[in-house]
C-alpha cells in the first residue's frame, strides 16, 4: 500500500474527471506517494496550514501507471513515485487528515 496526500476539492474534481492526476505529473514527471510512515513527515514538510486534507490509500497492484521508488535527496529516503494518471479503482481506502 502506498499513499498521497490531496486536497479534498482536486479530489473532488478527480472523481468528476474519473481519474487524478496532480500537478507534478506535469511539472515533474510524476506524481508524489509515500508510505504509511512517511505520511506525517510529508504534511508537515509541505502541507502545513492547508486544511481538508485526504489520504488517498492506494493499491499499487491496482495501479495502471507504473511506480517507482526514488531517492528524495531533502530528506536522504525513498519514496515511491507514479509515472502517470492514478485510475480510481487503485484508490481503496481514503481517510481525512
Amino acid at each position: 500500500m502506498i499513499y498521497h496526500v490531496v486536497e479534498t476539492n482536486k479530489w473532488k474534481q478527480a472523481l468528476e474527471l474519473g481519474y487524478y492526476e496532480a500537478p507534478s505529473l506535469a511539472t515533474e514527471g510524476f506524481i508524489h506517494a509515500s508510505m504509511r510512515d512517511q505520511v506525517q513527515g510529508v504534511i508537515e514538510r509541505y502541507y502545513k496550514g492547508i486544511p481538508d486534507l485526504l489520504i488517498l490509500h492506494i493499491d499499487e497492484g491496482r495501479l495502471q501507471a507504473p511506480h517507482i521508488f526514488e531517492l528524495a535527496p531533502s530528506v536522504n529516503e525513498e519514496f515511491p513515485h507514479i509515472y502517470g494518471r492514478i485510475n480510481l479503482d487503485a484508490v481503496v481506502d481514503i481517510t481525512a487528515w
